[in-house]
């Protein structure tokens, strides 16, 4: 068998199983471990899949950049904002990352809402701005131009003066072994602040980002108070993030 012919199998059999295993693997295809450990390298390099211990797992589909995130599973990310919309009530102090459901969140705020929100979201102060009753802190930091984000030290330590009582995260991906992650390292580290300064972090994700990683630890998965999705919460698939304590919205 031609070693394109393996890649296809492995990325059809990571599409339908959302996790491959060395040893199935090789079983298989019949060819050894070291053959798929390289094949999976091989692919892991073109961007098609993370490698992980024994296996890989897929990365999470979508665009990255902001301005063609706003676009992408548009009708999905406004059920989500508005469940989210649950988790909030008056005199709180609320986290927001730079995720676009985030930004349609403080979009959805009801107008007589009082919150004192934080981010380092340009998009997200701007719509805020307009909030009567909404108080914005802006972290400074450095821009991140793809995701309209600052970064760096000057916004972690910003976000490290607060005892927030809710964080939305916008998800890049979640694993219920490997945790929360993402792609830029970065900005996970800014995220990994967020968490650990917020009393509950609300996970906001359609459910094709459920079952992915990506390259940077953002937090474990049952850090998460809740992961609100697109679909109904009784899904089946969500019995293995319900068994971590996890309430799915």
């Amino acid at each position: 068998m031609l070693k394109e012919e393996r890649f296809q199998i492995i990325l059809d059999k990571l599409e339908q199983d959302k996790k491959v295993y060395l040893s199935g693997l090789s079983s298989l295809l019949n060819v050894s471990e070291d053959t798929i450990r390289r094949d999976i390298r091989d692919l892991a390099d073109q961007g098609l899949l993370k490698s992980v211990r024994g296996g890989a797992v897929p990365h999470a589909p979508g665009p990255m950049h902001f301005r063609d995130r706003l676009s992408y599973d548009t009708e999905q990310k406004r059920v989500i904002a508005g469940k989210a919309l649950e988790f909030l009530k008056d005199d709180q102090l609320v986290i927001f990352d730079g995720g676009t459901s985030a930004m349609l969140i403080a979009q959805l705020l009801p107008r007589d809402l009082r919150l004192t929100v934080v981010t380092n979201s340009f998009p997200i102060a701007s719509i805020l701005e307009e909030h009567e009753h909404v108080e914005v802190l802006f972290a400074g930091g450095r821009l991140l131009k793809n995701s309209f984000v600052t970064i760096g030290t000057d916004a972690i330590g910003f976000f490290r003066k607060f005892r927030a009582d809710v964080c939305f995260l916008g998800i890049c991906s979640i694993h219920k072994d490997l945790g929360v992650t993402g792609p830029h390292f970065e900005e996970s580290e800014v995220k990994r602040t967020m968490v650990g300064v917020s009393a509950d972090v609300i996970a906001l994700a359609t459910l094709e980002k459920l079952g992915t990683a990506e390259s940077h630890y953002v937090c474990p998965t049952d850090r998460l108070a809740a992961i609100v999705t697109d679909q109904s919460p009784d899904n089946e698939v969500f019995d293995v993030y319900r068994d971590l304590g996890i309430r799915m919205v």
